[in-house]
């Protein structure tokens, strides 16, 4: 019987890593810059499990042929050992601790770093259960807002106010953005409600959207295409529902899109 599960455990040993190798991951499309670093951060952390995983049950295999068959006798006991339970500690330590300083380097490139002086600036407000986008005009600057002014049967969904001129111009989509691809993009995220979180899985891009702050991210898509933007978060019984389109084009489909919005 030990034999049979040693076998199992090889056999389980091999398969796994024989499909990582022919299909290493199972993420969607990247089309984005700093996705990269986090599919490299991914792959790696892959590998040194996969190694870990298969290591340990070719190990287990071998004790349970060696030592799992029915033999008569008393039972051996083995005494711990301090040096190698200091040892694999040690390496345990040193592979979590480095997978964490590599993963806060790429967190703090993407969301630390000040987006680019010509990055397109975008607002995102999520409410239950759409995204609301809005663009600034041609006079780069965006309308005053006032949460007493949200009023969804009139359209204002993020409570924009009329009197301001500076909104005069601003232009506003709902569960729909584009933006050009190839250009850095900013976004200011709020939420008009409850937590929410803006997730495109393209993009490998995700941040919630928390009432009563302002969180400006940044990304550069790098391929055109319609994708998904998804809420991540719970935000209430149609959370299912909260999903918008996110369009890449080139240069000049953004601005005639830009500007066929603005009429």
């Amino acid at each position: 019987m030990g034999k049979l599960a040693a076998i199992f455990f090889w056999l389980l040993a091999v398969v796994t890593a024989v499909a990582f190798i022919v299909h290493p991951i199972w993420l969607p499309e990247l089309v984005s810059v700093y996705g990269v670093d986090v599919d490299r951060q991914m792959n790696v952390t892959f590998e040194i499990a996969g190694v870990a995983f298969v290591s340990a049950h070719i190990l287990l295999g071998f004790f349970l042929w060696r030592f799992g068959s029915n033999r008569p006798g008393p039972a051996l006991y083995w005494h711990e050992s301090h040096r190698m339970e200091i040892t694999w500690t040690l390496v345990t330590a040193v592979v979590f601790v480095g997978l964490g300083l590599q993963g806060s380097r790429i967190w703090a490139r993407q969301y630390l770093t000040p987006a680019p002086a010509d990055a397109l600036t975008i607002e995102v407000v999520g409410q239950q259960f759409a995204w609301n986008f809005r663009y600034p005009g041609p006079d780069g600057k965006f309308g005053r807002t006032a949460p007493n002014l949200v009023s969804d049967s009139e359209g204002n969904y993020i409570g924009l106010d009329d009197g301001d001129p500076a909104g005069a111009d601003d232009i506003m989509t709902q569960n729909i953005v584009a933006v050009p691809v190839n250009r850095p993009v900013k976004l200011l995220l709020r939420s008009r409600d409850v937590l929410h979180s803006f997730f495109v899985p393209v993009l490998r891009f995700k941040q919630d959207a928390v009432p009563g702050m302002i969180i400006p991210v940044y990304f550069t898509a790098t391929k055109t295409g319609e994708y998904e933007v998804a809420c991540s978060q719970l935000c209430g019984m149609q959370h299912y529902k909260m999903r918008a389109r996110l369009l890449v084009m080139s240069d000049a489909d953004f601005a005639a899109w830009l500007s066929k919005r603005a009429q």
